[in-house]
């Protein structure tokens, strides 16, 4: 038996990993080996999600060799995905600009490389740069314990050009003899083993992104993703190809899956309990009565679980996640907002124009980002201004009795105004006090709010002392 199990095994693509410190090429270093122009597409030139894709170097055996590459995200808030991406890796490519040097997350990829216990190779890019010094590049390296062969060590290291393509031939060969030394292995009816390494929602439902290091993943087969249950609907290549089957070595878009599997879940033929990091908290899992005066309340939907996992790992103190979750932002989150008196961001996500114009009406701030370091620079500002919020501004015209009460006579100068807000009445930029709006007539009708240049009357409770020229301002 085990002699007939051998004779299944066969040579497969080795898995390599791509990590680095942000803006050192990563990503264009892989668009001129894969010929495409996914660097070009990306928001703010960072990759934000792990991506996976087989590319062939050409043999003079007349055979061509494959190689699968994973592309780490490069930001520092990603630096859990990275890991996970190692983990699964055979061998490493480390990126260092060699305009730049050794940074900060150069470092962390290195930890990352040793803890994964993976053989690895340095590229130094922007070789094409008028002034860069390869030694002394490789000099910095040194002093972070990497040695280079023919200086004493065993690493590789080759200086390519994403843009003139200076040593990418090199390097690519270089990998594949790497692969040949390590006598890598698949047998496609072995156990499945596998890892995702993304997932999200899209249309066609939760599909997941999952590179198989052994066994086989076929249409109609069930799988799980750790505990989560996938009866396999269809599959996909790297350049979004329908397929039937995923061999050791490979990548593909895997649908079918009950729930939004986890990044960096082991994917098998038989559920296990999660063994890695917890995911980000389920929805409604925090409790509102435990939230402090200095503390905001936020929802985030995100258009991935891996993005969502780092952004949340990423927020600041003081900002609390009450509710978080994959997929487009919708009505029940805006209620839920409205609620829980809680900001709402979408990062990546889609909002729909009837959702906006819901949020809008009750007026729940929602906002939408695209790249994580302008999300957290959100989220940082918003602390430093404090917990309250302008939700509108109008400036007193007039004031009238009305039923033995007093009413202002206001024109909206910004956002809204609605009943039932809290309000704060200025004079001359000077709190005079601070009341709740409890009627808002536009002519003679009662209405719910009023928005920019609209005139409206208002009755204030408390009755505040109000003149021609204050303004009001509802706050959150």
């Amino acid at each position: 038996m085990e002699e007939n199990k051998n004779q299944n095994n066969q040579t497969r693509p080795p898995i390599v990993v791509v990590l680095g410190h942000v803006d050192h090429g990563k990503t264009t270093l892989l668009d001129a080996i894969r010929k495409t122009n996914v660097a070009g597409a990306e928001a703010g030139g960072i990759t934000q999600a792990i991506g996976a894709s087989v590319i062939e170097v050409p043999s003079t055996g007349g055979i061509n060799k494959k190689i699968t590459f994973i592309d780490t995200p490069g930001h520092a808030a990603f630096t859990k995905m990275r890991s996970r991406g190692a983990k699964i890796a055979d061998i490493a490519v480390l990126v260092v600009a060699q305009d730049d040097g050794v940074a900060p997350q150069t470092k962390e990829a290195l930890q990352i490389i040793r803890d994964a216990k993976i053989p690895f190779l340095v590229a130094g890019t922007k070789a094409d740069v008028v002034g860069v010094n390869v030694e002394a590049l490789k000099g910095q390296l040194e002093k972070e314990q990497v040695f280079f062969e023919g200086r004493g060590g065993d690493v590789p290291f080759f200086s390519v050009s994403a843009k003139i393509g200076t040593g990418i031939k090199e390097l690519l060969e270089m990998i594949i003899l790497m692969s040949e030394v390590a006598d890598l292995k698949g047998d496609p009816a072995a156990d499945l083993e596998g890892v995702v390494i993304e997932s999200n929602k899209e249309k066609m439902g939760q599909v997941a992104s999952v590179v198989v290091r052994n066994g086989s993943i076929k249409v109609g087969q069930t799988i799980f993703a750790e505990e989560v249950l996938c009866k396999v609907r269809g599959l996909f290549d790297d350049k979004g190809k329908t397929i039937r089957e995923v061999l050791p070595g490979y990548p593909a878009k895997v649908i079918g899956f009950s729930l939004v599997p986890p990044v960096g879940a082991r994917v098998g033929e038989n559920p296990e309990a999660s063994s890695g990091s917890a995911p980000p908290k389920a929805r409604g899992t925090f409790d509102l009565r435990r939230l402090r005066e200095d503390e905001i309340p936020i929802i985030i939907k995100a258009s991935n679980a891996g993005a969502l996992e780092a952004i949340i790992a990423s927020i600041p103190p003081k900002i609390i996640v009450v509710d978080n979750g994959v997929g487009e932002i919708n009505s029940s989150d805006v209620i839920a907002a409205k609620t829980g008196n809680a900001y709402i961001f979408s990062f990546e996500s889609k909002i729909g124009s009837d959702v906006t114009k819901l949020a809008e009406a009750e007026n729940v701030r929602l906002e939408r980002f695209e790249i994580i370091y302008e999300f957290i620079q959100r989220l940082e500002e918003i602390l430093k201004k404090g917990k309250i919020q302008e939700i509108g501004r109008a400036n007193i015209l007039a004031s009238f009795p009305f039923n033995n009460k007093k009413v202002a006579g206001a024109k909206v100068v910004s956002g809204r105004i609605t009943k039932g807000d809290t309000v704060v009445l200025l004079r001359n930029e000077k709190t005079i006090g601070k009341a709740k709006i409890v009627s808002i007539r536009k002519q003679k009708n009662e209405v719910a709010s009023v928005g920019p240049s609209e005139e409206f009357g208002a009755i204030l409770e408390p009755q505040l002392d109000f003149g021609v020229g204050d303004v009001i301002v509802s706050i959150r």
